[in-house]
């Protein structure tokens, strides 16, 4: 429960107007809600009402296969990826965010998939890809995709998330959107071979603790894993969402590492050795640790803690005015299943028990909704989840006291919407 002193807020600055840069893509909220939307309807159109019929219900419509591969409505042309072009240096190493808050349900599609990419995507002929294991094993294999699928094939659903995922709110509160603010994590069906039955089929040595996983793009992205995480739900996925795997999305084979940091998940994965200690690569010494207060730095910090945002409303979503309204969302934790989420309107002083929607599956996305009689007047709107460990979604000043604001990865900590009286939203933190 937070005091009664929640009223001190930051608010984060939304300039726009201006070429793009750090701050100009701010105004992106405003122009994803209005008639600045791609496809939105002049404000002068009149909607055509029953029993009236409108001019597509007087003619014949397009064919079958008249878009073989099928696409979204032209209406929604505005859902889209996007990506902060000030983060890196270059589009080849990366992020792009999801938009959240054009989503319904847990299952993100796949042209909506969160991308995070080290040296690009590469264009991979799966006839020629390989998947090598050796190592410390007993019998080294070189697997083709046709192998590899002849395989028992299993099919689970799962959240990746990039452990960066609201690493520009560490000091403050910076970006005045959901997707910008959440959008590097999405849910998927993944079907693939567990990992547990390729390592059985080389033959794994009692020596071995460590697997290092590696991936066919130019940055040769690579990870260490224990042993005890691959032998336990890893999967070596070559479809998701009931199709092949898109190239942003390691086309044609990738790992699939449920509850852990996305950066272990390798995309293009080509190969994977066994060995009796971590490899500390670049990826788990220079970049993916947590840097301390007092400068040291937590290394091999994996796991996904509990986590959740409300989607609607948020600064792309306004209200439209005083009423009856469903506050939506999504948690997840890579300790399991979300036992429940809990919703304040007044920032954290009085809480209430959301309903968690059905299915509710572990490692996965879980959506949350709470029925809100909105009276007009400012509001501080936040959720927590707490999962099937107990562990509860902390604040973000809980978090600082912890680990300071030197860290980029895994903040975990509560959303707080602003909302204003004319139904606007705002990015704010509590002190």
């Amino acid at each position: 429960m937070r005091p009664s002193s929640w009223r001190s807020i930051s608010l984060s600055s939304n300039v726009a107007g201006t070429p793009l840069g750090r701050r100009s893509f701010l105004g992106l909220g405003a122009a994803l809600t209005g008639s600045l939307a791609i496809g939105a309807k002049p404000a002068n159109a009149a909607p055509a009402s029953p029993p009236a019929d409108a001019p597509w219900s007087q003619s014949l419509g397009a064919g079958v296969v008249d878009r073989p591969y099928g696409r979204p409505a032209d209406t929604e042309a505005g859902v889209i990826r996007r990506n902060v072009p000030w983060l890196t240096a270059g589009a080849e190493s990366s992020v792009s965010f999801s938009p959240l808050q054009d989503l319904h349900g847990i299952i993100t599609p796949n042209g909506l998939f969160f991308e995070r990419h080290h040296a690009g995507r590469p264009d991979i002929d799966p006839d020629q890809h390989r998947l090598m294991i050796h190592g410390l094993v007993e019998r080294p294999l070189v697997l083709t995709m046709k192998d590899i699928v002849r395989f028992p094939s299993t099919s689970r659903i799962h959240f990746i998330e990039c452990p960066a995922n609201g690493g520009m709110e560490w000091r403050a509160a910076q970006v005045n959107s959901l997707q910008f603010n959440h959008g590097m994590i999405s849910c998927a069906e993944w079907t693939g071979v567990r990992l547990s039955t390729l390592l059985d089929e080389v033959g794994v040595r009692k020596e071995a603790k460590w697997a290092m996983v590696e991936g066919a793009d130019g940055a040769h992205m690579n990870r260490s894993l224990t042993l005890d995480k691959c032998l336990d739900d890893c999967l070596v996925v070559y479809a998701q969402n009931g199709e092949a795997l898109r190239p942003e999305q390691g086309y044609p084979l990738r790992l699939v590492v449920p509850g852990w940091e996305g950066n272990v998940n390798i995309k293009w994965l080509r190969r994977i050795k066994l060995g009796d200690r971590p490899w500390f690569s670049r990826e788990e010494t220079s970049k993916y640790t947590d840097l301390m207060p007092d400068g040291t730095s937590r290394g091999f910090t994996w796991l996904i803690d509990a986590k959740s945002v409300i989607t609607f409303p948020c600064p792309e979503k306004p209200l439209t005015g005083p009423g009856l309204y469903e506050i939506r969302g999504l948690a997840w934790t890579g300790n399991g299943k979300v036992k429940r989420v809990d919703v304040s309107t007044d920032g954290g002083v009085n809480w209430q028990t959301a309903r968690l929607h059905e299915p509710v599956l572990s490692k996965a996305l879980t959506k949350f909704t709470l029925p809100w009689q909105w009276d007009g007047q400012p509001a501080l709107l936040e959720s927590r989840a707490i999962d099937e460990t107990g562990y509860v979604q902390p604040t973000i000043a809980q978090l600082r006291t912890q680990r300071g604001t030197n860290s980029v990865y895994h903040n975990n900590s509560i959303q707080t919407w602003q909302i204003k009286p004319d139904g606007s939203v705002f990015d704010v933190q509590l002190a």
